[in-house]
């Protein structure tokens, strides 16, 4: 594989970033610089990781990366249900909760091949 572009974790990772920048324009303007930002930040942080993972073309240094990837992600997903308990996240947006799962199921899959590939 060339290119993190063409990994599909990547663009589900992409496609987790655009809809929880899409959910966090209506959280209310007292959490811009708080939850909002937050959430945003830990998206961002996972298809980063991955792609720079990817780039470095080393097989430990991408497994570190894609940790750090994973733990973005458990830190998203938290952030998910706190804005859901506190009511900010509209019935019609909780679809991102199966979508941060989708790419957590990717994430483990991919960090579980290149564990196994590195050890042979």
């Amino acid at each position: 594989m060339k290119s993190y572009r063409e990994l599909l974790v990547w663009n589900k990772a992409m496609e987790l970033v655009v809809s929880v920048y899409r959910i966090t324009r209506t959280f209310p303007k007292s959490e811009t610089y708080g939850l909002a930002s937050q959430m945003q930040r830990a998206a961002v942080s996972i298809p980063s990781n991955i792609a720079e993972g990817h780039g470095l073309k080393r097989t430990q240094a991408y497994l570190r990366h894609l940790a750090i990837a994973s733990g973005s992600l458990c830190e998203l997903e938290t952030q998910i249900e706190i804005s859901d308990l506190l009511g900010y996240l509209p019935e019609e947006d909780k679809g991102v909760t199966q979508q941060a799962n989708e790419v957590g199921r990717m994430l483990f899959g991919l960090r579980q091949s290149l564990a196994t590939r590195s050890e042979s």
